[in-house]
């Protein structure tokens, strides 16, 4: 099914449709055959990009494969308490483990032996969202001041307001104020619009 007929419940009436359902007869068989080649041309075009596309991105990607009993590092990203991603600082957590593999679920998927903390999380996750490790002591990262989501996110809430500033854009002044994060490691600091902060966190104006 195309994404148009799922979103909108019936076909896409495109010039192909034309040929299939008997209106050439109004429009010309001309018009209907120029079409028709116009876009056959343009499927085969986008199916050169996307293969050249892909090529590119196999040159630069390494397939990831673990066995059964290695240790992998989980990937993590923090958001705001809205839901909103926050760009990632030098020091901000963006793996936690090490965990050990279980089993092989699939061609991409791995059972992980999860801790109690993570029990909330389902235990079987997308090579993506795994990296190898190297078994060091020293390497362990537990994720004990970190409360993950189930789609591998934690909450990251504000704290206070620590600078203000104005910008003007097409001749209109916009009022923003530097938003101090809470973060598991520390603090971390975005530019966001007052008005949208203060019906969001009403607390932090007060």
């Amino acid at each position: 099914m195309a994404p148009y007929e799922a979103l909108y419940g019936r076909k896409c009436r495109t010039p192909l449709c034309w040929f299939e359902t008997g209106e050439n007869l109004i429009l010309g068989p001309d018009v209907v055959q120029q079409t028709t080649e116009k876009i056959r041309m343009i499927r085969e075009n986008m199916k050169t990009a996307q293969s050249r596309q892909k090529s590119y991105y196999d040159k630069r990607r390494n397939p990831l494969s673990f066995e059964e009993g290695d240790h992998v590092f989980m990937r993590v990203v923090p958001t705001t308490g809205i839901g909103r991603l926050l760009k990632a600082r030098k020091l901000t957590p963006k793996f936690i483990g090490p965990y050990q593999i279980l089993r092989k679920v699939g061609p991409v998927a791995y059972q992980i032996a999860l801790p109690p903390l993570l029990s909330n999380l389902h235990n079987v996750f997308h090579v993506s969202q795994l990296r190898k490790y190297i078994s060091d002591p020293s390497h362990i990262i537990e994720p004990d001041s970190i409360q993950l989501k189930d789609n591998l996110t934690f909450e990251t809430f504000p704290i206070r307001i620590g600078d203000r500033s104005v910008k003007i854009l097409r001749g209109k002044e916009i009022a923003l104020v530097k938003v101090i994060w809470s973060q598991a490691n520390g603090e971390d600091a975005t530019w966001e619009v007052e008005d949208a902060k203060k019906e969001s966190y009403p607390h932090l104006f007060e």
